[in-house]
C-alpha cells in the first residue's frame, strides 16, 4: 500500500500567519502559501481580503487546507473603526455595509454558476434586499457564563467569572461582554456587566467547561420590536439552586429595565452538552408572562422562549414580502389551485400569502408537531381564512391526502440549513407543480438542488438575495422556478 504523500506546505494542528487575498462563499477568506513546491490554497472562515491573520490548520489535503481563525493580526484597509465591542458573532462589523453586500452578492452568484450550473445567473438576478436596520437588528441573544476568561493584553486564558461569548477558537474560554455589541438591544448589553456582578456576588460558580461543573450556565433574552418588551431565561444546574433567590433576581431585572420586563423563566440544565435548553431539564415561569408578541406585516405572532422565529423581524418582513410577490405573481393561476407551504414552521409565510390572496387555498405542512400547533394558534389570532396546517412528513402527507394530488399549482419551500433531502426533492418534483418558490438560508445546498430541479424540467426565473444577518457571512436567497 503506497505511503500517503506528506503535505509540503502545512500539517494538521500547525499555527500559521497568512495574508488573506480573496473571498469565497460563506465568509471563507482565501490565503496562499508559495514556496519551491508551488502554490497552496488555505481557507480561513470569517476573514476578509487584506487581513493578516493567525490561524490553525484543521484539515489538510494535497490541494488545500481548512483552518480555524485564532486572531486578526492586522485589519484590512477597507475596515473602519466601530464604537461597539467586537464579538465572534459579527466578524465583518468593521467592514462598510456596501462592501459586505458586494462580497455576498458576488460569492453567491458564483455558487449558482459553479454548483447549480446556471451559466446566465446574472441575467436572472432580481434584487439585493438590505436589512432595514444594519445595527441592533437581532431579537434574541444567548450569553454564556464561564469560569475561564481571556486576557486580551496577555493573550492567555485566566480564571475569572465571565458573562458574554466564547472566545473565538477556544471552546473552554469565555469573554465578558462589557458594552453594546451593535447586534442586539443596546440598553440590555450595556447592563450585562452589572448582571454579571449581581450573579458573581452570590458566590455561586459559573460553568467550568473542561470540568463540566458549576451553577450559572446561560442567560437568554428575547425582545419584541412591536412592544419593546424583554423575555429572560436564566439557565442553571440544579446543584446549589436552593442558595439562589430567583424572585430576588426577577426584581433586580425589573429595577434595571422597568416595565420592559415581560417575564423571567428559569431552566434547569444538568446535561454536560453545550446547549441552552436541555432535553431532560425543566423550564419554569418565575415572573410575568412566558411569551411576547411580535408583528410581521400587520400580523401578530406569540413567541415563547422555545419557538422558532426569524431573528431579524424587520428584515423578515422584506423577505416574506418577496416570497409572497413571487408566489402570487400569476394571481389567476393561484385562485384555482392549491398553494403548498412545505417546511412551514409556525406558518408565517402561509399566513402572509393567505392575507394577500383571498381566494387561494393554502396548506402548510411541517413534521414538527409543536410548530404546527403554534401555526394554528397564530392563524386563529390573525383571523385568516383559507389556510390549513398539517403535522406530517412531506411524502406521507400526500399519501394521506390524495385529494390534493393534481391540484397543487405553487409550492413554497423553506427548508432547514441542510437543504432538501434527495428523496424528498424527488417527491416534490413528482407533485408536478407549475411554480416553486424556494427560500434558503444556505445557498450552497440550494444551488445543489437547483441542478436537480433544472434536470427535472424547471427553469430558474428569478433570484433575490436578502441580507438577514449584517456583519456575518450569512445570506438568505429567494428563487422562483417555473416549468
Amino acid at each position: 500500500m503506497p505511503r500517503r504523500e506528506r503535505n509540503k506546505f502545512v500539517k494538521r494542528g500547525q499555527i500559521i500567519e497568512i495574508l488573506i487575498e480573496d473571498y469565497a462563499f460563506g465568509g471563507k477568506g482565501i490565503g496562499r502559501i508559495r514556496n519551491e513546491h508551488g502554490e497552496f490554497v488555505v481557507f480561513v472562515p470569517n476573514t476578509l481580503p487584506g487581513q493578516w491573520v493567525k490561524a490553525q490548520v484543521k484539515k489538510s489535503s494535497k490541494k488545500y487546507a481548512e483552518c480555524k481563525l485564532l486572531d486578526v493580526l492586522k485589519l484590512s484597509e477597507d475596515e473602519i473603526e466601530m464604537p461597539y465591542q467586537d464579538i465572534p458573532g459579527a466578524p465583518y462589523i468593521q467592514l462598510p455595509i456596501e462592501k459586505q453586500h458586494e462580497y455576498k452578492k458576488q460569492s453567491t452568484l458564483e455558487l449558482f454558476k459553479r454548483i447549480g450550473k446556471v451559466a446566465d445567473i446574472e441575467d436572472k438576478f432580481d434584487e439585493f434586499v438590505s436589512s432595514p436596520n444594519t445595527f441592533h437588528y437581532r431579537n434574541k441573544m444567548e450569553y454564556g457564563f464561564s469560569a475561564i476568561g481571556y486576557d486580551r493584553t496577555l493573550k492567555t486564558d485566566v480564571d475569572e467569572f465571565t458573562l458574554g461569548f466564547k472566545r473565538r477558537g477556544l471552546w473552554w474560554c469565555g469573554e465578558n461582554l462589557n458594552k453594546d455589541s451593535g447586534l442586539f438591544d443596546a440598553d440590555v448589553e450595556n447592563q450585562l456587566k452589572n448582571i454579571k456582578v449581581y450573579c458573581e456576588n452570590t458566590g455561586l460558580a459559573p460553568w467550568h467547561a473542561p470540568r463540566k461543573e458549576g451553577f450559572f450556565r446561560y442567560f437568554v433574552i428575547r425582545k419584541s420590536y412591536k412592544t419593546n418588551r424583554l423575555l429572560f431565561n436564566l439557565v442553571t444546574t440544579s446543584h446549589d439552586l436552593p442558595k439562589f433567590d430567583l424572585d430576588k433576581f426577577a426584581q433586580y431585572l425589573v429595577e434595571l429595565f422597568g416595565s420592559r420586563v415581560a417575564g423571567l423563566l428559569h431552566t434547569i440544565n444538568d446535561e454536560i452538552g453545550d446547549r441552552t435548553i436541555a432535553t431532560t431539564g425543566s423550564i419554569d415561569l418565575v415572573y410575568g408572562d412566558d411569551k411576547i408578541v411580535e408583528e410581521l406585516l400587520g400580523l401578530n405572532f406569540e413567541i415563547s422562549m422555545k419557538s422558532f422565529f426569524q431573528t431579524n423581524p424587520k428584515c423578515a418582513e422584506k423577505l416574506y414580502s418577496k416570497v409572497a410577490d413571487y408566489a402570487l405573481e400569476k394571481k389567476e393561476s393561484i385562485d384555482n389551485s392549491v398553494v403548498l407551504d412545505l417546511f412551514c414552521g409556525t406558518g408565517t409565510i402561509g399566513q402572509i400569502v393567505a392575507s394577500r390572496a383571498e381566494n387561494a387555498k393554502i396548506i402548510g405542512v411541517d413534521i414538527v408537531v409543536s410548530a404546527i400547533e403554534d401555526a394554528k394558534e397564530n392563524a386563529k389570532r390573525n383571523v385568516i381564512k383559507g389556510l390549513e396546517f398539517y403535522a406530517a412528513d412531506v411524502g406521507k402527507f400526500l399519501n394521506e391526502h390524495p385529494e390534493y394530488k393534481d391540484s397543487i399549482g405553487t409550492i413554497i419551500l423553506d427548508p432547514a440549513r441542510a437543504g432538501i433531502a434527495p428523496k424528498t426533492l424527488k417527491k416534490i418534483i413528482n407533485l408536478n407543480a407549475e411554480r416553486l418558490v424556494y427560500v434558503s438560508c444556505n445557498p450552497a445546498t440550494q444551488a445543489r438542488d437547483t441542478e436537480q430541479l433544472m434536470l427535472a424540467g424547471y427553469q430558474l426565473k428569478k433570484l433575490s438575495l436578502v441580507d438577514q444577518f449584517p456583519h456575518t457571512a450569512h445570506i438568505e436567497t429567494v428563487v422562483l422556478f417555473e416549468k
